[in-house]
């Protein structure tokens, strides 16, 4: 690779943008009913850092003109947000609307239109209704997965003259393993069985919205559905065939079991002879899989953070609690790994040219681009100059090594039509809520306040000149 003073030119009509969500970003107001998060708050506060919750959020409900008028400012041409199951809907059942949130959205989509900033609207962002969790069971239940597929429509049906890119479900592996496996989301739980079967309904919902989708008329009038998953490229530790075999495993399970149906309409055959063989794999009826065969995605976002480093298994996996997929392999933390010291994340921007080589070589070349990528770091007001600016040079270096490798992997022919930032305006970040900020525009949390720092002028610059 060149030295970083080379520049870098883009594709033509390349998104320069940013993603947050309705759940991060919105508040709690005028919102009819509560999401996991919500009700996980209100009967466990101690359980978020300083105890903030999502009630205020970024105050997006009340500031939507003066942040998108930010988000111009520094030149993002693209913005990824989602609309909130728990403020469209006033009844599950039958999908009927809440005038108020329609109006709302509306006004936010007009907005971002007005501004010349293209919407990209996710339906799903970990923000399940309690209600459906409390009746249901969630995404354990196929009866939900009809549910969000009228949701889905309504917001085709209310939406779709204004919004062209679409996206099913953000991250919906974090779904499986943060309820169901590893206990960083409500309800917590470690069940393994549930968890395949929720990663299987999850894959199916998002089939039927994309059926849902392409027989809408926007489908008709040139809008496109895709999902957005986060990509952990699994390494082995070593050459060894056992290192291989687990890194494999991982990848199947952790990347596998949605870019696979998502693209390919089908599950790895390895991964589901490993799930029976376990007595884990998910109920299906050949009909489901006929959906999920024949409603494929038309764009790929991916959210790409850190790797997966895995080795063999060293110590004899316990068989007598749940299942889990760490049965067939363990992390590895590899010695001397740069790390982003706040989220003892991995620093590798090299997996992002090999996600792009995966995506032209593995699933035919699909049109994608990155939906979230960035750093988190803890206490940044101390990089404020005396103008007021927070100096994040670290956050610009950590991009620019990033869009260099992408941008290699979009001159060895991988389809990237854009690259989004994690996040437009500091967010509030599920458990840890604003511990680690991550914009390009900073929030004071007392006064609501938001200012840009040195990223966001960086990105002005790059968005204006395709390149950097």
């Amino acid at each position: 690779m060149g030295g970083l003073n080379m520049k870098y030119e883009f594709p033509k009509d390349f998104w320069w943008g940013a993603a947050t969500s309705g759940p991060q970003s919105e508040g709690r107001f005028h919102k009819a009913h509560r999401n996991v998060f919500d009700y996980w708050y209100d009967i466990e506060p101690e359980a978020f850092w300083n105890r903030v919750g999502p009630n205020v959020a970024s105050n997006f409900y009340n500031d939507y003109r003066q942040d998108i008028a930010l988000m111009k400012e520094i030149g993002l041409n693209s913005v990824r947000t989602s609309i909130q199951w728990t403020r469209l809907i006033r009844d599950f059942e039958t999908g009927t609307e809440d005038r108020d949130a329609v109006q709302f959205y509306r006004d936010v989509l007009d907005e971002f239109l007005r501004q010349g900033i293209r919407p990209v609207i996710n339906l799903h962002h970990f923000d399940l209704p309690i209600e459906l969790y409390e009746k249901y069971g969630g995404w354990e239940s196929k009866k939900v997965v009809e549910l969000f597929v009228l949701f889905a429509q309504k917001c085709f049906d209310l939406f779709g003259d204004r919004v062209k890119d679409w996206v099913t479900f953000n991250e919906p592996m974090v779904v499986v393993e943060g309820e169901y496996l590893y206990q960083f989301h409500y309800p917590n739980l470690v069940d393994g069985k549930k968890a395949c079967q929720v990663l299987y309904n999850l894959n199916l919902a998002s089939a039927k919205a994309i059926e849902a989708f392409h027989a809408s008329d926007c489908a008709k009038q040139g809008g496109r559905i895709g999902i957005v998953l986060n990509l952990t490229p699994a390494y082995p530790r070593s050459d060894s065939e056992a290192d291989r075999k687990a890194a494999e495993f991982a990848e199947e399970f952790k990347n596998n079991s949605f870019l696979y149906p998502a693209i390919k309409g089908i599950f790895p055959e390895k991964l589901v002879s490993v799930l029976e063989q376990d007595g884990v794999l998910w109920e299906s009826t050949p009909e489901e899989l006929e959906v999920i065969r024949s409603n494929t995605v038309d764009f790929l976002g991916v959210n790409y953070y850190h790797p997966f480093r895995a080795k063999a298994r060293e110590t004899a996996f316990d068989d007598g609690g749940s299942w889990l997929p760490e049965k067939y392999f363990e992390e590895y933390e590899m010695p001397g790994a740069r790390m982003n010291p706040y989220r003892r994340w991995e620093i590798y921007p090299k997996a992002i040219y090999d996600i792009a080589v995966n995506v032209r070589d593995n699933y035919g070349n699909l049109p994608w681009y990155i939906a979230e990528n960035g750093m988190g770091v803890e206490g940044e007001e101390k990089f404020r100059d005396e103008e007021g600016v927070i100096r994040d040079t670290y956050r610009i270096e950590f991009l620019e090594e990033h869009l260099a490798w992408l941008h290699k992997g979009i001159t060895e022919g991988s389809n990237c039509f854009g690259f989004h930032m994690w996040t437009p305006i500091d967010c509030w970040s599920w458990k840890n809520a604003y511990k680690n900020r991550y914009g390009f525009i900073a929030v004071d949390l007392a006064t609501q306040k938001k200012t840009i720092k040195q990223s966001g002028h960086w990105m002005k610059k790059v968005s204006r000149e395709n390149g950097f």
